[in-house]
């Protein structure tokens, strides 16, 4: 049956919350790479998430049947987190913040080719098939623009990296609807982080050879606290308002929140060819992910795998 349900006052308010929470960390990313390392960065924003969402998870009762598939936890932390963060930071080095939020949109266009790869051939038809021309077709015209073109091999390395992320975060979902669909969500992410923040505490404190900026400072504070934990939380009071199939539109508009920050408060150049390729990717992540149109509803007992953070 699908879904037809109104969209609430308290569905709308929570759809705004989460474009800004997941458009902001590409925003406090930028700042905090300025005098925190990577590494650092990764151990610091893991670790306050987890301990943020410890106390909700063992109210709940959410992470004994996690720790139960612990080896499939820990692979979906390394694949939604421990590699993602750290080629972020790394990434963000180097590229603007907002066009860093575009190229890790196009996560929905990975996703449908993995789909094909596992046998998915409703990828193949006209609409979604379309959506993953244009997509890739604007992800071409903004890397092919001559303002990261003339930034050299470090550039190109870069974007690389970030699309190595939305590949990461394309596969990670299916981890969790093959193998960890029994585990409630709120148990796979707090042990997922707390287990990601303990393995980079060692190497970010080996990596980090300067005092932070208070700036560098509270940007961290920002990702583990806002973009992370409380995140999550709104997140899944999402899902329980408008449902599993419509939470996850959000972040079509997360690219907008990320760019926009840029621009105000970075002034990071917007280039032409951004301003192309962005309505073309976007358009392309839409088509890609949903043929057009609303898919039919999950059953109700399926929880919506966690999308991409930032």
């Amino acid at each position: 049956m699908a879904d037809v349900r109104a969209v609430t006052t308290r569905g709308w308010v929570l759809f705004a919350v989460m474009a800004v929470l997941w458009g902001i960390p590409y925003l406090f990313i930028k700042e905090a790479v300025d005098s925190i390392s990577p590494a650092a960065i990764v151990a610091g924003r893991t670790l306050l998430g987890a301990l943020l969402l410890l106390p909700i998870a063992i109210h709940r009762r959410a992470l004994r049947p996690a720790l139960a598939l612990w080896p499939w936890v820990l692979a979906f932390g390394a694949i939604e987190m421990a590699g993602p963060f750290l080629l972020l930071g790394h990434a963000e080095q180097t590229l603007p913040s907002g066009l860093t939020g575009l190229l890790v949109a196009t996560v929905p266009l990975f996703a449908a080719l993995i789909a094909v790869t596992r046998g998915d051939r409703s990828v193949l038809k006209p609409a979604r098939a379309i959506g993953l021309v244009v997509g890739f077709t604007g992800v071409a015209i903004i890397v092919g623009g001559p303002g990261l073109t003339s930034g050299g091999p470090g550039a190109l390395v870069a974007i690389g990296e970030v699309l190595l992320v939305a590949v990461c975060y394309a596969i990670a979902p299916f981890i969790v609807a093959t193998k960890l669909k029994d585990v409630p969500s709120l148990g796979t992410i707090t042990l997922s982080l707390a287990a990601v923040g303990l393995f980079y505490l060692p190497i970010g404190i080996l990596t980090q050879h300067e005092v932070p900026t208070v700036r560098s400072a509270v940007s961290l504070v920002g990702l583990g606290v806002l973009c992370t934990a409380v995140a999550f939380m709104a997140f899944f009071a999402l899902i329980a308002e408008v449902g599993p199939v419509r939470a996850p539109l959000f972040t079509y508009v997360n690219p907008v929140v990320a760019i926009a920050l840029g621009v105000v408060i970075l002034g990071e150049h917007l280039s032409a060819g951004l301003l192309v390729g962005f309505p073309l990717v976007i358009l392309g992540c839409w088509l890609a992910a949903t043929g057009g149109r609303f898919r039919e509803r999950p059953r109700v007992d399926q929880e919506l795998p966690p999308v991409a953070s930032g």
